[in-house]
């Protein structure tokens, strides 16, 4: 069986990133995803060399490495544009601290919000109210405090804060592509046969 169809975690994604010399999250670069295939829709030869170029390598150092990052941009497409709204941001999962989770949300929001200004004015004068709103309001993730203690408090903030980030995200890649997912029509005819 292909690596390209296993499901990629944050830790999977971080072993690929140290194989490769680098201590970054893949959070960041999860945020610059999202919004690049809602915005440009990012091709897998174009999500590569964006890796490789943060990464600071020219390519990935093995067939491994590369369907590993290949199936992150493939599992997120899928997610974005599934009926089913059940995409969710590369970040680090509960064996990690709530601060160390925060970070990752900060990070995620920076990178999505780096292609989304990147992308000018022209895509946001065609969106929505609610999406504009959405966006800007994303702008708050990115002075968030990931300096928290482990809290019940705490973690249900994130969860709403992360929530956030989540729709806005869907909600720009939904509106980008009109009719992606059919969300109305599943609802209403049942599952495609």
């Amino acid at each position: 069986m292909s690596l390209i169809n296993e499901r990629q975690d944050f830790s999977t994604i971080a072993d690929i990133f140290l194989l490769h010399g680098s201590m970054q999250a893949p959070s960041f670069l999860d945020g610059r995803l999202c919004a690049s295939l809602a915005l440009h829709d990012l091709d897998a030869e174009g999500w590569l060399q964006m890796v490789c170029y943060n990464l600071g390598v020219e390519q990935p150092r093995d067939a491994t490495s590369a369907e590993h990052l290949l199936g992150w941009r493939r599992q997120t497409l899928e997610a974005l544009s599934a009926a089913e709204m059940n995409y969710e941001p590369l970040l680090p999962d509960e064996l990690f601290s709530l601060g160390e989770r925060a970070q990752g949300l900060q990070d995620w929001t920076l990178g999505f919000l780096e292609v989304v200004r990147d992308a000018g004015e022209e895509p946001r004068k065609q969106w929505s109210e609610a999406l504009r709103e959405a966006i800007d309001d994303l702008a708050g993730l990115t002075d968030i405090e990931t300096d928290i203690d482990d809290s019940t408090e705490n973690e249900n903030d994130l969860f709403a804060l992360t929530e956030h980030a989540r729709m806005a995200a869907m909600m720009l890649y939904t509106e980008q592509h009109p009719g992606q997912p059919q969300v109305e029509q599943t609802e209403q005819q049942g599952p495609a046969h």
